[in-house]
């Protein structure tokens, strides 16, 4: 699946229709007692943060989604059914959180107490027009601060129907959006043909946030993973580490606008040749993070670079069909490399010796470090992801259903860069400040990691035809 923005995203006109969850939905969670379950901290995190932006004059959303074709017009009574019954599966869509003070309480409703209330808006003959309206609207309706936070659409044609699903990201992560398209096409096919749903109950992101809290509370400023990231936030200068080339930003300056840079990177046989080459060193994600370190070496002449490396907490089955937040951090550092392989096992023991990390959450951690990280970003760090997600489910016929990511681009001052294998190859997506600095040197980033990857199989064949000395 492409990740995009909703601009990019093949939008084409027809008949709009909206569902959100109804009035009646509405006012029964505003009757609810609280659930004892807390908030994951980094859901936490994120609300706090986007209320601080807020009361800084500034809003930015942050909403996550996903776009995808369905066959023909649709049946809107089974396309309903099936995105309530796929709401249902899924308890952090009905759960939601209120303030109490400076507090956040969660409430979540019972099946019974949910169903959808379907908008026809009208037909929409203009490409741009309807491209602004649903971002608009999905700023509103799957907004960090609000509840309900997630909205779904329907462009009804004769020859095709777009299903948009948005979410504030308490919601969902990467992963949770790619298995839409799949899920969706499953309940909506039982539906019109009156066969049963196939799956399976899944774990509940909202029992996993309990545990991962409870876990998380039970340590405390001397624990080895808090200690090990005292001294990695001491070497990035008492911060959590931006991208490492000139952004044009300035200390002090407002919070800037965001572009997106998304386009494919390599195709299937070069990234399946990539791959090969990095397979004893871990992967394409090691590659991905040495061929980063080589790079902005080059552009920026940072001896070290440093960087947080999203990882997924989804450690036990219960939680791997389930949709939520399960991304944690964990802390690499790259000295400058002599070459590529060097490169390469430098990031692959640093993953070795750091993952572990990730199972605390950050927000935790920087709490217990009592420094004063008052986030003024959506994003307090840069990141350089990787997934492999030829295997999600329905990944083979994301190209037939025009499946994208959807990524909000708004404001925030870091880089974020998401790498994608897909069957076709790799696909980017990049994340960064709209001046003139960040664009020339993220764009020189681009090009050096598609001409670094790209030379890896020649590489390796030289490799292969060097003499042997015994």
């Amino acid at each position: 699946m492409r990740i995009s923005d909703i601009q990019r995203c093949e939008v084409r006109p027809g008949r709009l229709v909206e569902w959100t969850f109804s009035p009646a939905t509405v006012a029964a969670a505003a009757a609810l007692p609280p659930d004892p379950r807390p908030p994951a901290y980094i859901q936490e995190s994120h609300i706090r943060t986007a209320r601080t932006v807020r009361e800084d004059g500034l809003f930015v959303p942050t909403w996550l989604g996903t776009a995808f074709d369905l066959p023909g017009q649709a049946d809107l009574d089974a396309l309903e059914q099936a995105l309530r019954d796929w709401t249902l599966r899924h308890e952090t869509l009905r759960s939601g959180f209120r303030w109490a003070g400076d507090d956040m309480h969660r409430f979540t409703l019972d099946d019974e107490d949910v169903s959808l209330h379907r908008e026809e808006v009208g037909q929409f003959t203009d490409t741009e027009a309807l491209t602004r309206y649903l971002q608009d609207r999905f700023d509103v309706a799957a907004d960090a601060l609000g509840w309900p936070n997630l909205i779904f659409a329907a462009v009804v044609r004769d020859d095709s129907t777009s299903v948009y699903m948005a979410f504030d990201h308490t919601n969902v992560d990467a992963y949770s959006v790619h298995r839409i398209p799949h899920e969706i096409h499953e309940l909506y096919t039982a539906g019109v043909t009156g066969r049963p749903a196939a799956g399976t109950p899944v774990g509940s992101y909202v029992d996993f946030c309990e545990q991962e809290r409870a876990n998380a509370d039970g340590i405390d400023d001397t624990h080895a993973i808090v200690q090990r990231w005292r001294e990695f936030i001491g070497r990035c200068g008492g911060r959590l580490p931006a991208f490492p080339v000139d952004l044009g930003l300035r200390p002090g300056d407002a919070l800037p606008a965001q572009k997106l840079m998304c386009e494919p990177l390599l195709g299937a046989d070069e990234a399946a040749a990539f791959d090969a080459y990095c397979r004893p060193y871990g992967g394409s994600l090691v590659g991905v993070l040495a061929a980063t370190s080589l790079i902005v070496h080059e552009i920026g002449g940072q001896p070290c670079y440093r960087t947080v490396v999203p990882f997924h907490t989804r450690l036990k089955s219960a939680w791997s069909d389930s949709v939520g937040w399960y991304v944690g951090g964990a802390p690499i550092e790259v000295p400058a490399a002599r070459d590529f392989d060097e490169a390469l096992a430098t990031v692959r023991a640093e993953l070795r010796a750091n993952r572990s990390l990730a199972r605390i959450p950050l927000a935790r951690v920087l709490r217990l470090l009592g420094a004063d990280f008052r986030p003024t970003s959506p994003d307090m760090y840069s990141i350089v992801s990787y997934v492999d997600a030829r295997l999600i489910p329905g990944a083979d016929d994301w190209t037939e259903q025009k499946a994208y990511g959807l990524i909000r681009v708004s404001y925030g001052d870091q880089v974020c860069v998401w790498v994608n294998r897909l069957h076709e190859g790799l696909w980017l997506a990049c994340r960064y400040p709209d001046t003139e600095a960040a664009y020339d040197n993220v764009r020189r980033y681009v090009e050096g990691l598609r001409e670094l990857i790209a030379s890896v199989p020649a590489r390796d064949r030289l490799r292969l035809a060097e003499p042997a000395f015994t």
